[in-house]
């Protein structure tokens, strides 16, 4: 079995909890404080717009805007690190990185805040990986994502005043970059002996339970015991 078999880790509920805490407390810091910490969001093009990079997911303008946050990432991030957890980090990491560079090269002339891009990191992600690994499992996992969060396509483009759509579509972008080039190892499917090239139904011990009728008997037919027979051959000494 692979180091991606599907088993519960003590990650599933630690990275979630970490995640949503985070944007919670710094949204509480700045309620307790009266402080506004909009100014550390990524600003396009502009060197210290850069310090967005790190920090803009962490800040929300507004408790609507950290709650709409909140379900969907402790959902996603929940759902990398049990379907994916020997890659979980290295793509939470290295796609926050990417998107937010990405954002700050493609995005208006403004401060883009907000854990959204992250979220369409991570469905982006799930989605195009279980396509590709081809894991009736994680294929299943890409069509819950579609049919929970599958109306977030919509706000990668600018449908809606006020949204950091090139976020989003960064962030997307990102995810189904990262999709391709993420190596993973998916467990095999188990194979049933009926499923093999080389069965051979007559040697089945359940189907021996059968017989020509499809009728179940307890206990499958014996074989006949081969009867060895002995056979003495009596020669004449040259005696008598």
């Amino acid at each position: 079995m692979s180091s991606d078999s599907f088993k519960f880790s003590n990650s599933v509920i630690v990275a979630p909890l970490v995640a949503v805490l985070s944007i919670w407390i710094v949204f509480w810091v700045e309620m307790q404080l009266g402080i506004n910490l909009n100014e550390y969001g990524i600003y396009p093009r502009r060197l210290s717009g850069l310090q967005g990079v790190f920090f803009s997911p962490f800040i929300h303008g507004s408790i609507e805007h950290l709650y709409n946050n909140t379900i969907p990432l402790a959902v996603l991030t929940a759902f990398l690190f049990y379907f994916y957890r020997s890659a979980a980090l290295r793509v939470l990491l290295v796609g926050t990185l990417v998107s937010g560079l990405l954002t700050w090269a493609i995005a208006r002339p403004s401060y883009h805040i907000g854990a959204s891009g992250v979220i369409y990191l991570l469905a982006s992600f799930i989605f195009f990986k279980g396509i590709l690994a081809k894991n009736y499992r994680l294929v299943a996992l890409s069509l819950v994502v579609v049919f929970i969060y599958g109306s977030m396509i919509w706000y990668i483009f600018p449908v809606k005043d006020g949204i950091s759509w090139e976020g989003h579509l960064a962030g997307f972008f990102t995810g189904l970059v990262l999709a391709f080039v993420t190596k993973i190892q998916v467990p095999e499917v188990r194979k049933y002996d009926w499923e093999r090239e080389d069965y051979r139904e007559e040697d089945d011990p359940f189907l021996k339970h059968f017989d020509d009728n499809g009728n179940f008997i307890e206990s499958a037919p014996e074989e006949p015991e081969e009867k060895i027979e002995i056979k003495y051959h009596y020669k004449k000494s040259s005696d008598d």
